[in-house]
This record gives C-alpha cells, sequence and structure tokens, in this order.
C-alpha cells in the first residue's frame, strides 16, 4: 500500500502554493519523497490552463482590482477557472507509476473520489460525458485541471464548498458556455463545515487510490521540505 502525506494547508495565497507545488513535484520525481496530497482555499484568483482562451475572462483590470483577484497563466490542462475562500481546492502529487500509467484514468479517478465526498453530504454528484469535472444536474461542482510529467502529478481539483459563487460571473468556466456552476451551500441552502468536507475527502482519497493515509501538520511538513530540499542542494 502506498503511503500518501496528507497536509491541509488552510487559507492560502496561490502564488507560494503553486512553487511549493513545484518543489514537491521536483522531490518526487527523483524519489526524495513519498506521495502528497495538499489541500487548500485560496485567495481570489483566476488561473488559466495550457489551453485557456483569454477571452474567456470577462473582468478588466479594473474589476479584477477592486474583486481583490489574482491572474495566473499556469501549466494545468483545461480552460479558465476560479479559486476562492469557500472552495477546497486539492493538489494531489502522487507517482502515477505506483498505481497506473494511465492519466485518463486519473482523471475519473479524481471525479470518483469527489463524487463520494458529495454523498456523504447527500449530495448526488456525477460526469457529463464530454467534460471532466463533477456534476450536479447541469451545474458543475467541481473543476479538474491537471499536469502529469513522468507520470508524476501536479494541480488537481477545485470543490465548491462555500464559495461565493458571484466570482464565476467574471469568467466562461472552463470555457463552457451553456453550463451554470452550483455549490454544496447553495445545494443545501446553508454553509457546510470545512472541516468535514475536508475529512471525507481525505478519506474517500484513500479509498479510492488505495493509499496508506499519514496526517501531517503544515509547519511540520514544510520543515521537512525545507530539510530535504537543503540536504538535496
Amino acid at each position: 500500500m502506498t503511503e500518501l502525506q496528507f497536509v491541509n494547508l488552510g487559507l492560502t495565497a496561490y502564488q507560494p502554493t503553486w512553487e511549493l507545488q513545484q518543489k514537491i513535484f521536483n522531490l518526487r520525481v527523483d524519489q526524495k519523497i513519498s506521495d502528497v496530497f495538499l489541500l487548500t482555499e485560496h485567495n481570489h484568483v483566476y488561473t488559466l490552463g495550457k489551453s485557456s482562451e483569454e477571452a474567456h475572462l470577462l473582468a478588466d483590470e479594473n474589476e479584477l482590482k477592486s474583486a481583490n483577484a489574482e491572474v495566473y497563466h499556469i501549466d494545468r490542462g483545461g480552460d479558465i477557472t476560479y479559486h476562492g475562500p469557500g472552495q477546497l481546492v486539492g493538489y494531489p502529487i502522487v507517482d502515477l507509476n505506483n498505481y497506473y500509467p494511465d492519466t485518463h484514468r486519473y482523471l475519473r479517478d479524481l471525479e470518483e473520489v469527489l463524487i463520494r465526498t458529495l454523498k456523504d453530504f447527500d449530495i448526488n454528484g456525477h460526469r457529463e460525458e464530454n467534460y471532466t469535472g463533477v456534476w450536479v444536474g447541469s451545474d458543475k461542482i467541481a473543476a479538474i485541471g491537471v499536469k502529469v510529467s513522468r507520470w508524476v502529478t501536479m494541480h488537481g481539483f477545485a470543490l465548491n464548498v462555500n464559495t461565493n459563487l458571484s466570482y464565476f460571473d467574471r469568467i466562461i468556466p472552463c470555457g463552457i458556455f451553456h453550463k451554470g456552476v452550483t455549490s454544496m451551500q447553495k445545494i443545501l441552502g446553508n454553509g457546510v463545515p470545512f472541516d468535514n468536507v475536508i475529512k471525507s475527502v481525505s478519506s474517500r482519497f484513500g479509498e479510492v487510490f488505495g493509499t496508506h493515509t499519514v496526517t501531517l501538520e503544515k509547519d511540520e511538513f514544510l520543515a521537512k521540505i525545507n530539510q530535504i530540499t537543503s540536504e538535496k542542494i
């Protein structure tokens, strides 16, 4: 059974978390650490993947400034999406050689983790045949965009828990014109305890991927990464 280090980073800015992902990715490629699963909430940010259309960002510079939202072009697949407080973002950095060298299956398994998580809260999520992600009715509740290099993964998913959905008005989410977005809060009619969703995602990820999950505190994990990086240099 593969060991997975599970770390809740809390609320983070996008840039340093992206840099942390890259650092962990390099360590994982070099077999310096075991698989890692980061969870976080981001400050308001729009990220554009490699296949993004600039026109899918509808807000101009003044609107972005007033919304306290940053914009980043990143190296994952997919189009534009939004991250912000109340949304659970997951970054599994895992070596698929230990599971299966199959990116398509990996995407389907991430969807399965989220579908099972939603089921824990009596929400029936499902797949859409022509799109990646998880849906409730005709509305998207979770976006997925990944990078896989040398069979090691980066980036991941974003699940709308108590998300301010008005931020999606400034984009065409994932480049899909004719679909809406939703959140667990909107569906259930009340705020959802965030820690409960984190526990569910952690449990369901281990269940779907068959991992032995070890939970680490943020400070302990970051100190460990810094130590390994220093030793490597």
